[in-house]
C-alpha cells in the first residue's frame, strides 16, 4: 500500500515554491484588478433613450418633441451664446455637451482655471508675460454670481491653465 503524500497546490504551478513578484508584476496586477470592477456591459454601447414619461399628456403643436438635428455637434455649440455654454459646462458636467461646451469656449479664447475652476479671458495684452505666468487684465465668468466680471493685476500662473487640445 502506497502512503499519503499530500502536495501544496502552489508546487504544481512553482516547482522551486513561491516567488516574490516584481515591481511591474505588482503594476500590472493592480492593473488588472481595476479593469476587472470596471468591465464594460452590453448596456454601454447602446445609445441613450429619451425620456419616456410615465403619464403622457397632449403636447402642443409648436412644441418640439425632438432635439434640432445635429444638437450634439461642436458647429452647433459653435453658434451658442458664451453664456448657454457656461450653463452647459456647469451643469451637464462629465456629459459630450459639457465637452463641446468647453471646446467652444476654448475657440472664443476663454481659458479655465483649475484652481479657481472658472473660466478666463484676456480684457487687453498682459503688461508681464514670464515662463511660469501673465499679469495683466482679464474678465472671468463668476458661476457663482452667473455674471461676467474684470480683474484688473490678476496673475494667471500656466500651472493652471487648462491646457489639453480638445480634439
Amino acid at each position: 500500500m502506497l502512503p499519503d503524500i499530500s502536495v501544496k497546490p502552489i508546487l504544481g504551478v512553482a516547482p522551486l515554491g513561491p516567488v516574490p513578484l516584481n515591481k511591474e508584476k505588482c503594476y500590472q496586477l493592480a492593473m488588472l484588478e481595476s479593469a476587472y470592477h470596471h468591465i464594460p456591459q452590453p448596456i454601454d454601447s447602446h445609445r441613450v433613450r429619451t425620456y419616456l414619461p410615465k403619464n403622457p399628456c397632449p403636447i402642443p403643436a409648436y412644441h418640439y418633441l425632438n432635439p434640432p438635428a445635429h444638437s450634439d455637434s461642436f458647429e452647433y455649440f459653435q453658434r451658442l451664446h458664451p453664456e448657454s455654454l457656461f450653463f452647459i459646462f456647469y451643469y451637464l458636467e462629465g456629459t459630450r455637451a459639457q465637452y463641446l461646451a468647453a471646446k467652444a469656449l476654448k475657440k472664443l479664447s476663454w481659458r479655465f482655471h483649475t484652481k479657481y475652476m472658472m473660466w478666463f479671458q484676456r480684457h487687453e495684452e498682459p503688461k508681464q508675460i514670464t515662463e511660469e505666468f501673465e499679469q495683466g487684465t482679464y474678465v472671468y465668468f463668476d458661476f457663482e454670481k452667473w455674471q461676467q466680471r474684470k480683474k484688473e493685476g490678476f496673475t494667471f500662473e500656466y500651472r493652471y491653465l487648462e491646457d489639453k487640445d480638445l480634439v
